[in-house]
């Protein structure tokens, strides 16, 4: 039996499966010397910058790692200083007031490294004596850091299932038995890879209406009780849900609407609320499609006559809100 866990840019996987990879981001990574101007110390930070996320979090008890999403498939030359140029001019001007002086020392002290930020949905597919882990045969964008989430619950379920085989050398059975694998790792794999992509898309801000929406969602997450611990489960994969993970979705856009709506729905605000909704399958279909939770006939019908799901969404968050 040989498994096959590479990492993210696996030269094995290709003579396994079929990835389709994407590369929607780049991480840019540089340490930040001075803990002390974290604004919440031992915490990690999202700053919701313009196009995309920035994150903060303490490594050692005197450095910070810092990571700049770069939308896009390529990130600025560092040889020729193009690099540099754009933390200092685009990034930092967007930090909280404690970030900026340590971070501009940062980008001339620490060496700046850059990452592709990938997305691939496991494709099964089985071969005698091989399995794929990890990184080389699932990954999605690391804002949420899932990665290492979704691994270790593969290995223990793997784990489980191998104490009961007997006998290695029989590779056909073998596959075959090990095929309930890829059904049982579903509903863990599944919901963080949904949740770190569309939550990507959420708080990369393109234009006004997500720029709603991400305030909407950090509004939404700051409410506590259920509208916080529900999401930090499905981040955590304490409570692995597609049915929570869609239910809190709908919630999110609901609050959204009632956001840009009341007290009262002026001709601007109504239109920003339809595109809100129109907007809104965009973010979740998608990536429930790329799990292979939907057939595609039904996700090109769903996103065809969007209608059925403005309606859905408006009828939710009247009841909700307004009821």
């Amino acid at each position: 039996m040989t498994f096959v866990c590479d990492g993210s840019f696996s030269n094995l996987r290709r003579s396994v499966t079929n990835p389709k990879v994407r590369t929607p981001s780049w991480f840019v990574g540089l340490i930040v010397e001075d803990c002390s101007s974290l604004p919440f110390a031992n915490h990690g930070h999202v700053i919701l910058a313009d196009p995309s996320p920035i994150l903060f979090y303490p490594i050692s008890s005197t450095e910070v790692r810092c990571l700049v999403d770069v939308p896009g498939d390529k990130v600025p030359s560092g040889s020729n200083g193009q690099m540099a140029k754009y933390l200092s001019t685009v990034v930092a001007g967007q930090l909280p007031l404690k970030l900026r002086k340590p971070f501009l020392q940062a980008i001339d002290k620490s060496k700046i490294r850059a990452m592709p930020n990938k997305s691939m949905p496991a494709i099964p597919r089985a071969r005698p004596g091989v399995l794929v882990l990890g990184d080389a045969l699932n990954m999605r964008h690391p804002l949420t850091g899932g990665g290492m989430t979704v691994a270790l619950t593969d290995i223990v379920i793997l784990r489980d299932m191998l104490r009961t085989i007997q006998d290695f050398s029989n590779a056909p059975a073998l596959c075959d038995y090990l095929q309930d694998f890829y059904v049982l790792r579903k509903p863990m794999a599944a919901t963080i890879n949904i949740l770190a992509d569309s939550l990507y898309k959420v708080f990369s801000a393109t234009d006004m209406v997500e720029e709603v929406r991400r305030q909407a969602c950090f509004e939404y997450l700051g409410m506590g009780g259920m509208f916080s611990s529900g999401p930090m489960g499905l981040l955590g994969g304490l409570n692995p849900s597609i049915a929570i993970l869609i239910f809190h979705f709908l919630l999110l856009t609901a609050y959204g609407l009632a956001r840009v709506l009341l007290p009262f729905p002026s001709p601007s605000r109504l239109w920003i609320a339809i595109r809100l909704i129109w907007k809104a399958p965009s973010i979740l279909l998608p990536s429930i499609r790329n799990e292979s939770l939907m057939p595609s006939f039904n996700f090109k019908w769903l996103m065809t006559y969007r209608y059925t799901i403005v309606m859905s969404l408006f009828m939710l968050s009247s009841i909700y809100f307004l009821v």
